[in-house]
């Protein structure tokens, strides 16, 4: 069995690693030199929108699937018909455009923080006066990673927001005070099984996760998130490992937005789950049987963000891994993953791993 994966970065490369376990051989497309996914498996080398290239990938691969939301979904209408594509394009195109998520979030009744859209100057004021201060500004397609938004907190900060970002579609979202937020990672395979892992818990920096751990001691939550994937994943008639990211308020949830893909809130499931997200999500297009989404433990997974030092390096705890990619500020190269017999023990190597990568 070949799976085709469009892109070739360290998702890529986990999934190549977990399709070992499958007996399962990866296939890549991606325009980099060296992606973190050559030592799984050939890459072709080509931007994610040749035509030539998605069918050459496709005509040698018997299912196809990507690993971050960018990818044109044209592209995957292109190749739709000479092999099967998941996750569909439909999730793609609603992730992309985050008006589009947060009416789907709407449609099936998943809470979310209100938003407005932004198109001129005038709508700008718009959303201050109908949302109030302070209120995000983001723009609706292409953000991650705390790209692409501005945070207003008083009226003489619209022009600069404006300024910043205006020319762009845009969109405004409500300033929320969470308690904190979870991910929800569930999957579903051809067939319609779905399985749902432990919520995580997150926390990021400048707008990158810097660390997750699962799972979250609230049951409630737990099974809120649950319907609401279940919502999702039906809706969509979706195929494949789809993340859900939500404030936590109290006892309630609110949505903030989902990728349709295996996800950084994920990477504590390849040694705290009986079975990883990545494993599952291979599991899922090829429509095996699912694996135990059960949890070996506590689990915490720390980032290793822009280099990775030689103290951190010499740590010697827990599971390390270097995703192979030249240092840069802001760049993922790697994470760190524990698993301990209680909350209170993972917590206490979290921080240990923090104070070092910091």
């Amino acid at each position: 069995m070949r799976i085709g994966i469009i892109g070739a970065g360290q998702l890529g490369q986990m999934l190549g690693f977990a399709a070992r376990n499958l007996n399962a051989e990866c296939r890549y497309l991606d325009p980099s030199e060296n992606p973190p996914a050559a030592v799984c498996g050939k890459v072709i080398q080509s931007g994610f929108d040749d035509a030539v290239a998605l069918v050459a990938l496709a005509d040698t691969c018997d299912v196809i699937t990507y690993e971050f939301e960018n990818v044109p979904v044209s592209a995957l209408q292109h190749i739709d018909g000479i092999v099967p594509v998941y996750p569909p394009a439909a999730a793609l195109r609603h992730s992309q455009d985050r008006l589009a998520e947060k009416t789907l979030f709407d449609t099936l009744k998943i809470p979310l923080p209100g938003y407005h859209t932004v198109d001129t100057r005038k709508d700008l004021d718009d959303a201050a006066e109908n949302l109030g201060l302070p209120m995000v500004i983001k723009t609706r397609r292409m953000g991650y990673d705390g790209k692409g938004q501005f945070v207003v907190r008083k009226p003489a900060e619209l022009e600069a927001a404006w300024l910043a970002l205006g020319g762009e579609s845009l969109i405004a979202e409500q300033w929320v005070e969470f308690d904190y937020e979870v991910s929800c990672i569930g999957v579903r395979n051809v067939s319609g099984d779905i399985a749902i892992y432990p919520l995580s818990q997150n926390v990021h920096v400048d707008g990158i996760l810097r660390h997750s751990r699962s799972p979250v001691e609230a049951p409630e939550l737990g099974a809120k998130a649950s319907d609401y994937m279940h919502r999702l994943l039906d809706h969509l008639d979706y195929v494949g490992v789809l993340a859900l990211e939500l404030f936590v308020i109290g006892d309630e949830l609110r949505a903030n937005e989902f990728a349709p893909r295996v996800h950084n809130s994920g990477h504590w499931t390849i040694e705290g789950s009986e079975t990883s997200q990545f494993e599952n999500h291979l599991r899922a297009i090829l429509d095996m049987p699912l694996g135990s989404t059960a949890s070996k433990g506590h689990a915490g997974m720390v980032n290793l963000i822009g280099e990775i030092s030689d103290a951190t390096r010499a740590l010697g705890i827990g599971a390390f891994h270097d995703y192979g990619k030249a240092p840069r500020p802001g760049r993922k190269l790697g994470h760190i993953t524990v698993v301990a017999d209680t909350a209170g023990a993972r917590d206490a190597l979290v921080k240990i791993i923090d104070k070092t990568v910091t």
